[in-house]
């Protein structure tokens, strides 16, 4: 019976992902209907206080997208890269990794892609070795991002055993940085040169291709006009996250109620829904524009995935726990590690981070995985890359007009595969080493 309740989470899922945008969660809730009226498994608790928590944050991060935020924001991002042009292999997945990692969505990304495109190229480097470790680093900074999805439902679920924000950060930080560095190094190896790569050769062939690029060569970026308000919402936004992870390395200075400081899902809250009224009361973007933005859209996608898929997953556990844990606590045992995989493998199926997080890690938790290899493993949500179906992905792929940056004739050969795997081995690898000293 197990393995068939089984099939029907996972049909749900890749259909769910299949159509896209909340089709996972709507989905989750066809998944639902069957395992509660067909074979009678009792419905869990939805996973409520993720989803606020997410909401909270989301509402933030769109007051300041309204604001002129993240075109600030996108600003900084483009003078760092043209100031950097030889290095920017290194310099562009620096950059996507903090944009990411204070704007808490990887889809900030792709506003700095088509400048990555444009400076390695005219600098004759390779766009598809900046390109592959920009998209990489802006999926990888999620689970160093305060105020992502993922970190904030991981916390929730492991807050219960002891663990913070603080404990989470510290090994996400610096495992996904310098895992990314690692990789880089090899990458910037990766593939000919431009000047004799024979795609890019071929299409130099073309007279309309090079007057197209000389053209671009002429042109300058628009200036985009930054408001004083821009600026002051980037700053109320980053001193929100600044408080966040403050209360969660130091619980004391949170209020106490009957004898415990308050949990971090209401802390979290509170501080973000305060941050966004904070940005609307004093920049005073147009209320409309802040439901309209991409921020707020890809937030809300998140919201109904984690409702459905990760209250499916939930229940479809819940009713066979025991069952579960006796199957695979031998594994976990010997060999705890292995829960990267599941992580990794799931991701892909459903391309969401945090609905990836809201399925396994409770599981996880029941199974007595310790917190530490949890968080040791967390970056491998990030399996995105391993079908090349993401959107940042695909639009790499169109802004390098040079032809290198590419799906392969086998799907899986794709230009992204080994920034993604070599960044994956070196993160986890490091996680691990840190999480068993600092954990």
């Amino acid at each position: 019976m197990f393995a068939v309740e089984l099939l029907i989470v996972l049909g749900c899922i890749l259909i769910g992902a299949r159509i896209g945008g909340i089709g996972l969660g709507v989905m989750g809730g066809v998944g639902l209907a069957i395992l509660s009226f067909i074979f009678g498994l009792k419905p869990t608790h939805p996973p409520i206080d993720v989803m606020l928590m997410i909401m909270a944050v989301v509402a933030a991060a769109a007051s300041m997208q309204a604001s002129g935020g993240l075109d600030y924001m996108i600003k900084i991002a483009s003078n760092i890269l043209r100031k950097n042009p030889k290095h920017i292999t290194f310099i562009a997945p620096v950059v996507t990794y903090f944009f990411t990692m204070m704007a808490g969505t990887g889809h900030v990304a792709y506003s700095v892609l088509p400048v990555i495109a444009e400076v390695s190229r005219r600098s004759g480097v390779r766009p598809e070795r900046p390109l592959g470790m920009a998209v990489i680093a802006s999926q990888f900074a999620i689970v160093a991002s305060p105020i992502a999805a993922a970190v904030v439902a991981l916390v929730a679920f492991l807050e219960p055993q002891g663990i913070t924000l603080a404990d989470v950060l510290m090994i996400t930080i610096p495992a996904t940085f310098l895992g990314l560095a690692c990789a880089c190094l090899i990458v910037n190896k990766l593939g000919k040169e431009l000047k004799d790569d024979p795609e890019y050769q071929r299409r130099m062939q073309d007279p309309e291709f090079l007057k197209e690029m000389d053209m671009e060569n002429e042109q300058s970026l628009e200036e985009v006009e930054i408001t004083p308000q821009a600026k002051k919402s980037v700053g109320m936004f980053l001193f929100g996250a600044f408080i966040v992870v403050l209360m969660g390395a130091f619980p004391s200075l949170r209020p106490s109620f009957d004898g415990s400081p308050m949990g971090m899902a209401h802390t979290i809250e509170i501080v973000m829904l305060s941050v966004a009224a904070l940005i609307i009361l004093t920049c005073k973007p147009n209320g409309y524009a802040i439901t309209q933005g991409s921020v707020f859209h890809a937030g809300m996608r998140a919201i109904v995935a984690i409702f459905g898929i990760a209250w499916l997953g939930d229940t479809l556990i819940g009713g066979h726990g025991d069952m579960v844990k006796e199957a695979v606590s031998g594994l976990v045992e010997v060999a705890p590690w292995t829960f990267a995989f599941a992580l990794f493998a799931l991701s892909v199926m459903v391309n969401s981070q945090g609905a990836t997080t809201a399925v396994l890690v409770p599981v996880a938790i029941t199974l007595g995985l310790p917190p530490a290899i949890i968080i040791a493993t967390f970056v491998a949500v990030n399996g995105y890359f391993f079908i090349p179906n993401y959107g940042p992905i695909i639009a790499s792929i169109d802004f390098d007009r040079t032809g290198t940056t590419k799906i392969g004739k086998y799907i899986f050969n794709h230009s992204f595969m080994a920034p993604g795997l070599l960044s994956m081995f070196f993160s986890i690898a490091i996680g691990l080493l840190l999480s068993n000293i600092l954990l």
